[in-house]
């Protein structure tokens, strides 16, 4: 059996024959494949003697030199392609290579004090985010469900009888809303539903809840909040929460719901 130095030669000069350097340094792998020959000849001649095993051992270490310098001379070509590249992007040619490399790690690497700011910003998001949720919830019914934060506002506060037209206590109550929003949930996407009692003919009920949603969405807009994060919709009598039977019910029913998506998380640096 020949020892275990001249396997390790024979798989050394496989992976380097077979490798990248077969074309990247080719005279290194002549050169191991000279050593591994010399190492098959004395294991021929003499069998798995200690000569013969200090001479496998060196065609190894050959091997692993050849493969080893071949990938290192492509990660070299690689890193002078990525410098190239990112020399041309930034469309300065009068750079150099070195100092194009020194700019590129300093816009990946973040000082102590960059990754501080960042995490006191959070730390102000989330208090903000906090604090608004407190004063919606002194404004309005608030709750959490799968699809987002749910503000209900009675339709009483907002509307006259049979109206879509803004009551003056309501705009002051819905530019609190507003505030909050854009305060603690500036990006998230918002749905704006209204709701009726079953009382009357339904058709006049749908267009009435959609009115009711356009009043409260332009108040918003006014205020600050992004008219394309907003849509509307008049959903009439079909999804009550109480009893058309009884008045307290029917009240209960005719409200706006604003939903608030999730809120989109922070990039993490």
């Amino acid at each position: 059996m020949p020892p275990k130095e001249l396997i390790e030669a024979r798989s050394a000069y496989d992976t380097a024959q077979n490798g990248p350097a077969a074309q990247v340094t080719p005279a290194e792998v002549h050169v191991a494949k000279q050593a591994l020959d010399k190492a098959e000849a004395k294991f021929s001649a003499d069998g798995d003697e200690p000569e013969t095993r200090d001479i496998a051992y060196i065609a190894a270490r050959k091997a692993q030199l050849a493969d080893s310098a071949a990938r290192v001379t492509l990660a070299l070509k690689a890193k002078q392609a990525s410098e190239a590249e990112a020399q041309r992007f930034q469309g300065d040619s009068l750079r150099t290579a070195q100092s194009d490399l020194a700019n590129t790690k300093q816009n990946l690497e973040k000082t102590q004090d960059q990754l501080a700011r960042e995490a006191l910003a959070r730390q102000e998001a989330e208090k903000k985010a906090a604090q608004a949720m407190a004063d919606l919830q002194k404004l309005a019914n608030v709750k959490q469900e799968p699809r987002g934060m749910v503000i209900t506002l009675s339709g009483s506060v907002l509307f006259a009888t049979d109206q879509s037209t803004l009551l003056p206590t309501a705009t002051t109550k819905l530019d609190q809303v507003a505030d909050a929003l854009v305060k603690g949930n500036p990006d998230a996407n918002i749905t704006i539903e209204g709701h009726t009692d079953s009382q009357g003919q339904l058709q006049h009920n749908m267009d009435l809840s959609q009115r009711r949603a356009e009043s409260v969405k332009a108040q918003l807009v006014s205020r600050g909040v992004a008219a394309d994060r907003i849509k509307t919709v008049g959903v009439g009598p079909d999804r009550p929460i109480a009893d058309n039977k009884s008045p307290e019910g029917r009240a209960n029913n005719r409200r706006v719901e604003i939903i608030v998506g999730p809120q989109k998380q922070a990039q993490q640096p």
